[in-house]
């Protein structure tokens, strides 16, 4: 199937490839099918991307690669909407706020994006210590 992307302009996906937010995402609660569209092989970051409205779509970045002591504990009700069953079911990620220039940008590392990759689901969790992570993790002087 052909959707339009913010970023990557029109591109093909498979059905297969669609992932699931059923409650959508802070903010976009009506939107509750993305796609993760890989940038660069090897790369920490992809775009996370409405199937259906072209203009959500947001860079994603793998938080472990910039914070590599980034833990965080999740809910028994989490792991029962996610039908996680062991911990290889789940990746993480965090939103990015886009600066310029692309060093100044940010990881928000209050608030990940969990997603059961084998049954293509996800949910982004806001966590409850809010002093423990900030809302923007600077890339810059991290290890990429």
């Amino acid at each position: 199937m052909k959707i339009d992307t913010k970023f990557l302009g029109e591109i093909t996906i498979e059905e297969k490839e669609i992932i699931q937010f059923p409650n959508g995402l802070p903010g976009f609660e009506k939107i509750t099918e993305f796609v993760i569209l890989p940038l660069e092989k090897d790369s920490p970051f992809a775009i996370l991307q409405s199937i259906k409205q072209q203009e959500i779509g947001f860079v994603i970045a793998l938080p472990f690669e910039f914070k590599q002591d980034y833990a965080f504990d999740v809910m028994e009700e989490d792991k029962e909407e996610l039908k996680i069953e062991s911990p290889e079911d789940l990746i993480t990620y965090s939103i990015v706020t886009l600066k310029e220039p692309f060093n100044n940008s940010t990881l928000n590392l209050q608030a990940p994006v969990l997603i059961n990759h084998k049954q293509k689901i996800a949910k982004q969790l806001v966590l409850q210590d809010a002093s423990k992570y900030p809302l923007r993790f600077p890339i810059e002087g991290s290890n990429f």
